[in-house]
């Protein structure tokens, strides 16, 4: 009961020692130090070493010696990302923002499929999530017009996102409808291929997007006419969602406000009305 006892006390001190979540956090949570820019560039590279590790386990051909190597550096590699995430949460003033942000989410993801993958095999080649992870390079080394860039797409991807999804409908009705006129034209044809309307709709598909596997072609004069229209529309059809976010994008940066002003978190551009930072989810100040 007494070694008990003092492992809770130990550990309590532990939760409460201030100055040790201070030093943490200056060197994981900062790149502007020495010992967090040097931080921040090992915890890169060992992402990029451990996403090549996933690639090269899974070709043919690898010794089985080799394997076993690489199973014994990925269980080093995701103990080395589960402690790193642990310690953002220990010594992160606000660790439930931090575990609910995008950078947060994105740390746990990358540990997690291993661990899985002990009940699930194939879903370890899941860490490969851990690409991602890599954003932070723009963070270590100062990129953060990038940064910027990506958060106006990434806005105007959202904000085009109900006219897509309309035009989206749009083109499911129309696929449906060409699949089932094309089955009405070749269904009844001596060794068809169009078999049936959800046949009929898969083609439909492949030929509209342009995509064009071959694998089933309509053999009358009238099914080759509508398979030419089918082919045109597509060339016009696959353009109008680039133009509906490349329309907003430019609109986004005509009128996106003016930057004036970082995150003390993980120093990313914030615009002078921002309340809190859309990368890692700390609340500015002022």
């Amino acid at each position: 009961m007494n070694l008990f006892r003092k492992i809770q006390t130990k550990w309590q001190l532990f939760m409460k020692n201030s100055e040790l979540k201070g030093r943490l956090y200056s060197i994981i949570f900062e790149s502007d130090t020495p010992m967090g820019k040097l931080f921040d560039v090992v915890l890169l590279w060992t992402i990029v070493f451990s996403i090549l590790l996933v690639f090269i386990e899974s070709m043919q051909g690898v010794h089985i010696i080799a394997k076993r190597v690489f199973t014994i550096l990925e269980y080093v590699f995701t103990f080395f990302f589960t402690l790193e995430y642990l310690c953002r949460l220990y010594c992160s003033p606000t660790p439930k923002k931090y575990a609910l942000s995008f950078f947060g989410i994105i740390d746990l993801l990358s540990t997690l499929p291993l661990y899985i993958g002990w009940i699930f095999g194939p879903v370890r080649y899941l860490m490969v999530v851990r690409t991602f992870r890599l954003i932070r390079v723009f963070r270590v080394f100062k990129l953060f017009s990038f940064l910027e860039e990506g958060d106006l797409l990434m806005r105007s991807l959202m904000l085009s996102s109900r006219k897509i999804m309309v035009f989206f409908l749009f083109v499911v009705i129309m696929v449906i409808s060409l699949g089932t006129i094309m089955y009405m034209v070749e269904g009844n044809v001596e060794n068809t291929q169009f078999k049936d309307i959800p046949t009929s709709i898969y083609w439909a598909v492949v030929t509209m997007t342009t995509v064009g596997y071959g694998d089933i072609a309509p053999i009358t004069p009238v099914g080759r006419f509508l398979s030419a229209i089918v082919m045109m529309l597509g060339y016009t059809i696959m353009a109008v969602p680039t133009g509906i976010v490349s329309a907003q994008f430019i609109y986004d940066r005509q009128h996106r406000p003016n930057i004036k002003k970082k995150c003390k978190e993980c120093g990313s551009p914030l615009p002078s009305n921002a309340h809190f930072c859309p990368f890692c989810g700390k609340e500015t100040e002022g």
